[in-house]
């Protein structure tokens, strides 16, 4: 009962601060205007996230002293979390060079992954690979993770409905391989991510804005090494759940930086912004979020289940999404008709 008190306020809490957020930004005009690099059409204030900032930062205490969240993950979630959220908004209401918002990404992910107890060791085709060996690629996911949510943060609803498949699959997950694992940490992201849902779903009231965006996508990464701590093939179920995002991202970038385009300047070359002109912005959120459920969480399964080898899985999940974010045009410039 305690905890379904407490997802209720988590809930509340984050669609009434968006509300006010909402009316904060149109005061102080906040506002995403549309231009060519675009893919809205009219005036939308932005910085909503920092609902689910304040929200999950607030959460903490409560899960440490309630559930069985220990302090060290509290410390590792809120530390990074505060750090990414900060530069965002110092970004959303200016402008910060990106050199320095990279420093304080790859501090906030190195504070979250000491806390956390760096990696766990991995196992692949039998091999244990040490979890120090890892230290470093696990930093790099987590600062690709939560850069690249901000890239793909770029249509109605996309990002909330992500960071609600992805947690709620990933809870799915954990559960059903450690039932006794502490699985608040999971819920919270789920009820934040929907509470600020009912004000960012197509058509969007409000944008969730850079402070919202890194923190959304440091939390997913640091979940998913928070889970590999409870089953380390769990990190495996993450990486497949994450797919959707990380190949449409990854693919576009990789695409502009064989043209020698700025990988930090704004542009529609994504494949969810090629098919949000065509099929418009609720169908494909729609889209994206139907995959995550109906093919990634599937995959994920299949190998956290341990019928497939975690790396064969991963590539069997991600070969039809590259495939498919391709035939979307990812990387490829937008054209105006």
């Amino acid at each position: 009962m305690t905890l379904i008190i407490g997802g209720l306020v988590v809930l509340a809490l984050t669609w009434a601060l968006t509300g006010l957020l909402r009316r904060y930004a149109v005061h102080k005009q906040l506002m995403d205007i549309p231009n060519a690099r675009s893919s809205h059409k009219v005036p939308t204030p932005r910085g909503g996230g920092v609902a689910i900032v304040v929200v999950g930062l607030l959460a903490l205490p409560a899960l440490v002293y309630g559930t069985s969240v220990s302090l060290d993950s509290a410390i590792a979630f809120g530390g990074a979390g505060l750090a990414v959220a900060a530069v965002g908004w110092l970004d959303d209401h200016g402008h910060v060079a990106a050199g320095w918002r990279l420093l304080v990404h790859f501090l906030a992910a190195g504070w979250g992954l000491y806390w956390l107890g760096g990696m766990p060791d991995l196992t692949l085709f039998g091999w244990t690979m040490p979890g120090l060996w890892l230290a470093l690629p696990a930093l790099v996911w987590l600062v690709w993770l939560l850069n690249l949510y901000n890239f793909m943060d770029g249509i109605d609803g996309i990002a909330g409905v992500e960071a609600l498949t992805a947690c709620a699959s990933g809870l799915l997950l954990a559960w059903l391989m450690v039932p006794e694992a502490p699985l608040a940490l999971y819920g919270v992201m789920i009820l934040a991510a929907l509470g600020f849902l009912v004000w960012n779903f197509p058509p969007a009231k409000i944008f969730m804005g850079d402070a919202g965006s890194g923190f959304v996508g440091l939390w997913l990464g640091l979940l998913s090494i928070y889970a590999a701590h409870q089953a380390p093939v769990l990190f495996w179920g993450w990486v497949i759940l994450l797919a959707m995002f990380v190949s449409d991202a990854t693919v576009t970038l990789f695409f502009r930086w064989c043209r020698r385009e700025s990988l930090f300047e704004a542009h529609r070359s994504h494949a969810y912004q090629h098919r949000a002109a065509q099929w418009g912005h609720k169908a494909t959120t729609l889209f994206y979020g139907t995959l995550n459920v109906i093919w990634l969480l599937p995959m994920a399964w299949w190998v956290v289940s341990g019928g497939i080898e975690p790396l064969w899985g991963v590539l069997l999940a991600y070969a039809p999404v590259v495939f498919l974010v391709y035939q979307f045009g990812a990387g490829i410039r937008h054209v105006e008709r």
